[in-house]
């Protein structure tokens, strides 16, 4: 049987310790190809660089792992690998370990899920995965030791084809940890706050703050909730943007 692919980007950038975590994660399923941006893309959800050429270089290359490094987006990343680098569809698609949280509204922000999300459009079994803190230097040793149990059952059910999984961890110890809780996007926005400074030419500048406010605060079966109790949250995310509801009520205006 030919040996498994398995493709990994993120949106941390090629140096960041949550995709060297999940390399070593991913590598006892199969062989690796990582295509990676060469720095941080946090916030671009589904961009694609259209207006400037995409350049990608091999950083690594052995029998099992081959590391590619790219000037773009994380969508970037899984089009050149689909396209230019892969030789066959992979058997699953890898994104993060992010660095910081993507679950509730943030996932329409994150870059992490819009690698996993595209993969997904081609029916490559696609996961997201991201801890619930900025730091660089993250502890990674419960996502470590659990995740492969989730890899393993995507590997023998599969998903549906455009549907992909957002999975974020809590930041506790190996004994708190409660396991997996399968749950809904949490009802949320972010309120902003932007923090003025000014610029070297004296004009005011603005860097975007703000915090996530979660408006079911009581619903139990959402992934902030999840996650505020030592549950690693699992959200099967599908994109399509449509109101099923509104359609017919739109039919009823007579356009």
């Amino acid at each position: 049987m030919e040996e498994r692919l398995i493709l990994i980007s993120n949106d941390d950038g090629i140096s960041s310790k949550g995709i060297d975590t999940l390399i070593r994660i991913a590598q006892p399923y199969g062989k690796v190809v990582v295509v990676a941006p060469v720095s941080v893309q946090s916030g671009k959800s589904h961009s694609v660089s259209l207006t400037r050429p995409i350049r990608f270089e091999k950083q690594y290359d052995s029998e099992r792992l081959e590391k590619y490094v790219l000037n773009g987006t994380p969508v970037d990343c899984v089009k050149s690998a689909l396209t230019k680098i892969l030789p066959r569809k992979p058997d699953l698609m890898l994104s993060g370990i992010n660095h910081g949280s993507n679950s509730a509204i943030s996932v329409i922000y994150s870059g992490t899920m819009g690698a996993a999300i595209e993969a997904s459009f081609y029916g490559i079994p696609s996961v997201g995965l991201s801890i619930v803190t900025h730091d660089l230097d993250a502890d990674f040793s419960v996502v470590e030791k659990t995740a492969p149990a989730l890899i393993e059952k995507v590997l023998e059910h599969g998903m549906p084809e455009m549907v992909s999984l957002n999975v974020n961890y809590p930041v506790c110890e190996l004994d708190d940890f409660k396991g997996f809780k399968v749950c809904s996007q949490t009802k949320s926005y972010w309120y902003e706050d932007f923090e003025e400074t000014i610029d070297k030419n004296g004009n005011p500048a603005y860097y975007q703050r703000g915090h996530l406010v979660n408006v079911e605060p009581d619903n139990d079966n959402c992934d902030e909730n999840a996650l505020a109790e030592n549950y690693a949250s699992i959200v099967p995310i599908k994109v399509d943007f449509t109101d099923y509801k509104m359609i017919d009520e739109l039919k009823k205006w007579n356009l």
